[in-house]
Formats: C-alpha cells, sequence, structure tokens
C-alpha cells in the first residue's frame, strides 16, 4: 500500500473522480446538437472563415436546422429553420434575450453601455424607452419629416446630374440615410466629413462580423493574430471624434428633455444629470433612477448611427438592384405608380399605403436581403431547445437568411418573386413584425429592432421615389442578367460592388416642385425675392408659378418660358410665348410653343 503515499496519487484520483463525475452529469442531460466533426481542443475553429450566413445555411442543409458548432472553449449554435427560430425566439424568450460577448462587441460598445448589445435588463429597458419616444415614435414628426427631405435631397442630386450618365446610387442612397439619422436623431443636417463616417461604419460592420481568435482561445487574445485590435482601435478612435462632437455641440446648447424640440441625445443627457434616486420619471414617463455616463450615450449614439444608416441604406440598395436585374417587375411598379399617382407629381406619403405591389416588392427584397442577416444571441441559463442541450453562455445565431430562404417555408425560395406577397399570391398575409418565424427580416421577440416601422417607411419612400422619379437600365451595355449580386458578409450583408445605374426623367415635371412647396414655407423671404426678380420678365404672372417655370427651364433647359393659367386667366411674356400650368402652384408645368 505504499502507493497510496505517493504525493502523485492525491491529485490522480481526484482528476478521475471529476472526469467520472462529468460524463456521468453529461449522460443525464440531452445530446448536443449534430454537427461537423470537431478537433480536439479548437474544435471547428478551422472552419471559422466559412462561418458566413451563406456557410451556415450550406451547414444546415447537411446538418438540419439546429448546428452545433465548438470553437475552442466556447459552444455556437446555428438556428436556420422556422420551427427552431419559434422556440429560441418566443417560446424560451427569456433564456435567449441576452447579447453574446466578445472583444470586438466589449471594445466598440464601451463594456456593453449602449442598447443594442447590453443584455437585458433595467438599463437596456431604459435605454429602448428613450430611443423609441424620442426617435422612432409616430408621434415624433420630426424624424418621419427628415425621411421626406432626405429622399428629396437625394432625387434633386440625381435630377442635378447629366441624364443619361451613370450615377452611383449606392454612394446616393448612404447620402440619405446618413442625412435622416443626423437629422432624427441629432438636430444635424449630415456630417462635413460623410464620405469618411461611412467607410468607418462600413469597417465597424466588418469587425462585429470578424471572428476573432482571441474569443475563443483566450490565452493567445493578446497576440493579435489577426490584427483584429489594431482595427479596433482605429476604429473606436475615429468614432469617438465625431460622437463627442455631437455631445459637445447637445452639452453646449441644453434642452429639457421636455421640450417639445429636444431630440434623443438632449433626452439622454437629461438622464445623465439625474440624481433622482427613488426613481422618479420625466414628462415622457422615463425612470430617472438610472444615471447615464458619457459612454453609455456615445455607444447608444453609435447604435443608432449604424442601425439608421447601414440597415436601411443596404435595404434600398438591394431593391433597386432587384428591380433594375428584373425588368418586369420594374415596369410593374412604374405602371402602378404612375396609374395611381401620375406622371405630374412625385410620390407622397399619402400615395404609400395605396400601393399594394410596392410593398411586395419592398418585402420581396427584405426576404432575400435581410438587412442583419445572423442575430446574435446569448444563453442565460442552461436550456433544451428541439431534444438538445445548449449550455448557459452559448452564442446562438439565428440566421435569417436562411429561414428567409427555408424552402419548405417559400415557393421558389431562391427567386426574386414579388407577387408571392399579393393578395392572391401564396405568401400573402405573411409580414415581417416577428409573427411569421419563417420571415424575420427585423427579428422577434423582446429584441426585435425597435425602429421597424421608421426603417420600412424610409425604405418605401426611397425606393418609390427612384422608381417613379426616373428610368434605370445598367452602364456600357450591360444587361440585366450580368448584374453582380454578390453581398460582403459583416454584422450586415451589403453589396459587394457598390450599384452604378444610367437614368433619364420620367415625370412629365422637373422632379423638385414638391420640394419647392416646402422651400417656400420655410423661407419666404428668399423665395419671394428670386420669384420678383424672375416676375420683371414677365406680365401679370403669379410669382409662384414663376418660380416653378423657373425651375423647369433649369432642369430641362428649354429656354425661357412663357405662362398660360388653366382656367379663364392666360398670362404671356414679352416675347409671346405661351405655357400651360396644370393644378396652378400644386402640380406640374407643360410647356407650348417654348420661345428660344
Amino acid at each position: 500500500m505504499k502507493w497510496l503515499e505517493d504525493p502523485v496519487f492525491l491529485p490522480i484520483i481526484c482528476i478521475t473522480l471529476l472526469i467520472i463525475f462529468k460524463l456521468w452529469q453529461d449522460r443525464s442531460k440531452a445530446p448536443f446538437p449534430p454537427g461537423p466533426l470537431r478537433l480536439p481542443i479548437i474544435g471547428n475553429m478551422l472552419m471559422m472563415g466559412e462561418l458566413t450566413h451563406r456557410g451556415l445555411a450550406t451547414l444546415a442543409e447537411r446538418y438540419g436546422g439546429l448546428v452545433y458548432l465548438q470553437l475552442g472553449c466556447l459552444h455556437a449554435f446555428s438556428v436556420s429553420t422556422p420551427e427552431i427560430a419559434r422556440q429560441v425566439l418566443q417560446v424560451q424568450d427569456n433564456v435567449f434575450s441576452n447579447r453574446p460577448t466578445s472583444i470586438t462587441i466589449n471594445y466598440l460598445t464601451y463594456n456593453h453601455a449602449d442598447m443594442a448589445f447590453a443584455h437585458c435588463g433595467p438599463f437596456w429597458r431604459q435605454m429602448r424607452k428613450v430611443c423609441v419616444m424620442k426617435l422612432f415614435s409616430r408621434r415624433r414628426t420630426e424624424s418621419w419629416a427628415s425621411v421626406q427631405d432626405g429622399v428629396d435631397l437625394m432625387i434633386r442630386s440625381v435630377a442635378n446630374s447629366t441624364s443619361g450618365t451613370a450615377v452611383n446610387l449606392g454612394k446616393l442612397i448612404f447620402n440619405l440615410t446618413t442625412n435622416i439619422t443626423f437629422r432624427a436623431a441629432f438636430k444635424a443636417k449630415g456630417h462635413e466629413d460623410q464620405d469618411e463616417f461611412i467607410l468607418i461604419l462600413q469597417e465597424f460592420s466588418k469587425l462585429c462580423g470578424a471572428f476573432d481568435i482571441g474569443d475563443f482561445i483566450p490565452l493567445i487574445g493578446w497576440m493579435d493574430l489577426q490584427g483584429i485590435n489594431k482595427r479596433l482601435k482605429l476604429v473606436r478612435t475615429s468614432l469617438d471624434r465625431f460622437i463627442d462632437k455631437i455631445i459637445d455641440e447637445h452639452m453646449e446648447n441644453p434642452k429639457s428633455s421636455n421640450d417639445v424640440d429636444a431630440d434623443m441625445v438632449d433626452g439622454m443627457l437629461a438622464l445623465a444629470e439625474t440624481k433622482d434616486v427613488n426613481g422618479g420619471e420625466d414628462g415622457d414617463g422615463l425612470q430617472k433612477s438610472l444615471a447615464l455616463t458619457r459612454d453609455n450615450i456615445k455607444a447608444v449614439i453609435l447604435d443608432i448611427m449604424f442601425g439608421g444608416t447601414e440597415t436601411v441604406a443596404s435595404a434600398i440598395e438591394w431593391t433597386m438592384s432587384e428591380l433594375i436585374k428584373n425588368p418586369d417587375d420594374m415596369k410593374q411598379l412604374q405602371a402602378e405608380l404612375a396609374s395611381t399617382i401620375g406622371l405630374d407629381r412625385k410620390v407622397q406619403e399619402r400615395d404609400l399605403d395605396k400601393l399594394p405591389f410596392l410593398e411586395c416588392v419592398v418585402k420581396e427584397t427584405l426576404r432575400l436581403h435581410p438587412p442583419i442577416p445572423l442575430l446574435l444571441h446569448e444563453t442565460a441559463e442552461d436550456c433544451v431547445v428541439a431534444g438538445y442541450f445548449i449550455p448557459k453562455r452559448s452564442h446562438v445565431m439565428i440566421n435569417v437568411f436562411a429561414i428567409n430562404r427555408d424552402k419548405s417555408s417559400w415557393k421558389d425560395a431562391d427567386t426574386f418573386r414579388p407577387l408571392r406577397f399579393s393578395a392572391t399570391g401564396d405568401s400573402a398575409g405573411k409580414d415581417f413584425k416577428g409573427n411569421n418565424f419563417e420571415f424575420l427580416p427585423f427579428g422577434s421577440g423582446r429584441r426585435s429592432c425597435p425602429g421597424m416601422q421608421l426603417g420600412f417607411y424610409a425604405l418605401k419612400l426611397g425606393v418609390a421615389q427612384l422608381a417613379h422619379c426616373f428610368n434605370w437600365k445598367l452602364p456600357d451595355g450591360m444587361k440585366p442578367s450580368e448584374l453582380d449580386m454578390s453581398d460582403m458578409f459583416g454584422l450586415t450583408a451589403p453589396r459587394a460592388v457598390r450599384l452604378s445605374a444610367v437614368h433619364t426623367p420620367r415625370l412629365n415635371c422637373g422632379v423638385s416642385f414638391s420640394l419647392l412647396l416646402r422651400q417656400r414655407e420655410k423661407s419666404p423671404v428668399l423665395f419671394d425675392l428670386v420669384a420678383s426678380t424672375l416676375s420683371r420678365w414677365f406680365e401679370q404672372v403669379d410669382p409662384f408659378l414663376l418660380f416653378q417655370a423657373y425651375s423647369y427651364e433649369r432642369h430641362f433647359s428649354i429656354g425661357p418660358l412663357a405662362i398660360t393659367e388653366s382656367g379663364n386667366s392666360k398670362f404671356t411674356n414679352k416675347n409671346g410665348g405661351e405655357l400651360s400650368v396644370k393644378q396652378p402652384g400644386l402640380s406640374c408645368i407643360r410647356t407650348r410653343n417654348p420661345t428660344k
């Protein structure tokens, strides 16, 4: 029995008993889901380059709707079918409602100080309430007006470019969503370094979607083998510069959160300054028991910058890409726009509910190209899904890309077919609000997108105006079938190559008339100054009609115009030219015998 006195014996016995206990404990649990073969220690880390939304969809075809992946010391699971998604996002929503922790997310969100990646709890609920009430609410008219003005500005930018030439639609659309976000959330018209800002957001998306070896083998994280830490520091330094400027400008001009013109940043600054430990509420019903730090404010601003810019811009660009690639669908949409609205004016907000095919087109794009293809969740406790065991603190990836193309739920799942959503289509009645788990572009459950309604409105209005005001074709004689439709994986999945297309005017009138109406209300002095100057060239002409005529001449270069008012009155310029006006002051100008 001398071996019992050996000092090595006791550790060996303890380790053996621990292994036996662990094996017995594991046998009492449900098994892990199927998945690819795992190597010792590193598991499936050699496959990290394949774990994109498309790669995970391929794994699901082989192993089923719930796939297990071991990434070093981390358990990861991919969900790729509507049935499993329902279990995760509805039946056990309380277990899967946290966001995963990673080196990248921790660093870029100031240690989960934001709303999008914060765990469920009082802070997350507070931040969601602030964002909804101060930005996304339908009662927040400034947010919705910013969409209209931003789309008008984009259309005017296209109109001011030479007709028949290619424009970089992708860049114009990203500028649109940046302008909308800055005005709606921060009361700013945009940023002076807007191109740099867009590049930073795109790098942010790539980093959030990348796999960092340090997350899976923490002992070698300090080595930064992929160079990710260096990229993180550059991105955060640049973001700090942008965000600090926004906060400083608001602190120099402070507003109460109850002020009518207070924006989201004003509301957060008010919460940051409160010292009410009794949990009181302000006029908007926001709890004051949770004072915010500057890092909290910066992190939430970053959420809004990314969520309001990258995702909406990508959706609009993909919609235009699909319409240009499928000219028959573009013709059907333009026919609907022409029959409902006419070719004498642009699309207005009240028109959107009268355009069912437009909604079908947008829904089909969101199905094929969801704004965020992989929704990231983390388990708060051990659980069982579909008979399989999922441990606490596991990373769960909801593959919306694969779910939206599930062949058992969709006919011709990989084909762009908008009419599937029509009243007589095979997918009629399916919506994207989280109740139909085969269609989840905005997620579902308590972590669904809070800006869904505003984002969908911006998407519909942007696409409607671009399709209604212009005809589009690919440059250099390229055929629609030759358009590159590949995407780029990150937190979002935008087009790998920016969309460029050739435009020609489609309306009978200048595309800026509805904008002129709004400008007349905003700057009546400037408007009257220009109109009175122009009126010297004409006799007995309403100044506003003159201003419309001036705008028409500027956009279409048809020379000096004469004006004839519809109805009993008739006006001509001194040279005897005439112009017909349909719905004076409101709609469109048509020329007749313009003088040269």
